[in-house]
């Protein structure tokens, strides 16, 4: 249909190279909508009749319905294929109007940002429901002790609860990503045309308006060219997905049978097709996958778009693809997690056991040195020998006497105070001493949840603002519809 200029058509092998048909159904719903949005604003500025305008409208309303079928040539993209249906059913005397003051490089910038749009408000949702779960068990486990590790080797002694708070807070700055990305998102690129605006009475702020933007794009030529909220919004999914990845690698480790920390529900197992024992952490093992996936769709949006001159390009064609694979991931990656974390069962005998068979109290021993005015540095090198001693002689620091501290005290403390500094030191001790703010410490386990389970309140609010936002323009559009084709 557009081909007009080039005298004669593509033949199938061409027309299937440069088609983005297949991957353009998920922009099908935006394209009408905001082409509906469209000839309404050309309507009130008198470059349709009413009806005109009446004939195209119902022509989309059709085509909401999902009566979306190819006619009788092959379109290259969702745009030229609409198009055509719309003039099939009204007649190029109307439909052929549609167009008119827009080009495909505005109308595929706006249907974009339009899915981004919707998509992050439910990666949102589903960010509160995963940080809400994670926050739940927090509380359900904050007096469960267990080792915290650096280099995969034992360090302090923790909580479960920390542990999952943690991840809480990592997921939050994912969800303050997402949260300010959809401000950048939410700007209007229609009627920029193919890249230097028209020279028709048009009404740019009527169109965002009605499809639910704050703003516009303003600059013609950044409208329809620009990417990097794509580039933004996957590298946004790609940091989120890395943090489920490492949280899924640590519930992999803890799972297995040396450690057994935690047990999956057997709805994110999967069992050996040979060994009868086997309950395998696929889920988790999937989630590793799926984020190297996510980082090289990141990969390809970049490289397609570093090398691009100013103006659309047909390469932005292929990101596409990319975006949908992303937002299908992200999303179903979050649900999962969090159903996951809902039926997780936690060994808490296996994880204290782990704790006292180490010398997780070993910082702790230095820093009530250090209160006895002792240089830390000092201290360190004392609790180093300490430890030494122990695991020579095959004993818990606890179980050292007099004999075995004598010979390391370099006169900085008589053997006596040391020796009952170390009984004095307890795994339970270590946890309500520890006091700093952000600590594993017991009490500040409380004020942790409590203070971000408020939080979560806040972000809750604001995403039913943006989702009711959309929401009242979309249905103020339709009603505008209905009463136009009345």
């Amino acid at each position: 249909m557009y081909r007009s200029r080039l005298g004669k058509k593509l033949d199938d092998i061409t027309l299937d190279y440069v088609s983005s048909i297949s991957d353009d159904s998920d922009i099908a719903f935006y394209d009408i909508i905001g082409s509906e949005a469209h000839v309404i604003m050309l309507y009130e500025n008198k470059l349709l009749t009413k009806k005109e305008l009446k004939s195209v409208l119902s022509a989309l309303e059709n085509l909401k319905g999902g009566n979306i079928s190819n006619p009788d040539f092959e379109p290259e993209d969702i745009h030229e294929l609409i198009e055509a249906l719309v003039i099939k059913k009204a007649g190029l005397e109307n439909g052929g109007k549609m167009h008119t003051a827009r080009s495909r490089n505005d109308q595929v910038a706006l249907d974009i940002r339009m899915k981004i749009r919707d998509d992050i408000n439910i990666l949102v949702q589903c960010l509160v429901e995963a940080i809400s779960t994670l926050l739940i068990t927090a509380k359900k486990y904050s007096k469960t002790i267990m080792p915290l590790y650096t280099h995969l080797q034992q360090a302090q002694v923790g909580l479960f609860s920390h542990y999952l708070i943690s991840y809480a807070d990592s997921l939050f700055r994912d969800l303050d990503r997402f949260m300010s990305l959809y401000e950048r998102v939410n700007q209007s690129p229609l009627g920029a045309g193919p890249i230097g605006g028209t020279s028709l009475p048009i009404d740019r702020n009527s169109t965002a308006k009605m499809l639910g933007f704050s703003g516009l794009i303003e600059n013609s030529i950044d409208a329809t060219s620009t990417r990097d909220f794509v580039s933004e919004y996957i590298a946004a999914s790609a940091i989120m997905m890395t943090n489920l990845s490492r949280l899924s690698e640590d519930f992999i480790i803890w799972s297995s049978s040396e450690f057994s920390f935690i047990e999956l529900s057997d709805d994110f197992s999967s069992p050996s097709s040979v060994m009868p024992q086997k309950k395998n952490p696929d889920i988790l093992e999937l989630t590793r996958g799926k984020t190297s996936q996510v980082i090289g769709y990141l990969t390809s949006v970049l490289s397609t778009t570093k090398g691009l001159s100013s103006g659309y390009s047909r390469d932005l064609q292929q990101i596409k693809s990319s975006i949908w694979s992303t937002s299908k991931i992200s999303i179903t990656a979050l649900i999962i997690i969090k159903s996951m974390l809902s039926e997780l069962t936690v060994n808490e005998d296996k994880m204290r056991k782990a704790t006292e068979d180490g010398y997780l109290i070993a910082l702790d021993l230095a820093e009530k040195l250090v209160q006895q005015k002792i240089p830390f540095r000092t201290a360190h090198n004392i609790v180093g020998n300490l430890v030494q001693i122990a695991h020579v002689s095959k004993k818990h620091i606890s179980e050292l006497d007099i004999d075995d501290i004598d010979p390391i005290t370099q006169k900085t403390i008589k053997s006596k105070k040391l020796l009952e500094i170390i009984q004095n030191t307890t795994i339970s001790n270590s946890l309500k001493n520890r006091k700093s703010r952000g600590s594993s410490g017991i009490s500040e386990q409380t004020r942790m949840i409590s203070q971000r389970t408020k939080k979560i309140a806040i972000y809750k609010n604001n995403i039913k603002k943006q989702n009711i936002a959309v929401k009242r323009a979309f249905d103020s559009l339709s009603r505008r519809v209905k009463t136009l084709t009345k």
